[in-house]
């Protein structure tokens, strides 16, 4: 269950509460449109708010994970360019490393990030700053 408190209750790497990072297509992996931060339900860590470019879906599509194709059995209806999705760390480190890193929406990305990469370089990849 998600209530209404467990949203506000998580912020972003602002320090502020946690804004929605989408919802059409409804993103989270509670799909309820937030970054989460649930260690135990999300290992992958689904923590980053991220407006998908074409380079960073060709990317991933690379490595082996097709974020084009919907997959109604998992309540994933397929991306496209500018859609707003919350993606792996991992994959989003993996993807800056190849100059291919889409660009973070700061407001909507979990502040349990920041034990992974400093807000500096995520600020340096903020959506609107490209």
């Amino acid at each position: 269950m998600n209530a209404p408190d467990e949203t506000t209750a998580e912020s972003n790497v602002n320090g502020e509460p946690l804004a929605s990072c989408g919802t059409d297509p409804e993103t989270g992996v509670q799909r309820d449109g937030v970054c989460h931060a649930l260690p135990e339900r999300d290992p992958g860590r689904h923590e980053v708010c991220a407006v998908m470019t074409e380079r960073f879906l060709e990317f991933t599509d690379v490595m082996g994970n097709d974020l084009r194709t919907p997959r109604p059995e998992l309540s994933f209806p397929g991306l496209e360019p500018g859609d707003r999705w919350c993606v792996c760390l991992p994959r989003w480190l993996e993807a800056l490393d190849a100059r291919a890193a889409p660009p973070v929406v700061l407001e909507a990305t979990n502040e349990s990030v920041l034990d992974e990469v400093s807000l500096e370089t995520l600020e340096a990849n903020a959506h609107g700053t490209e």
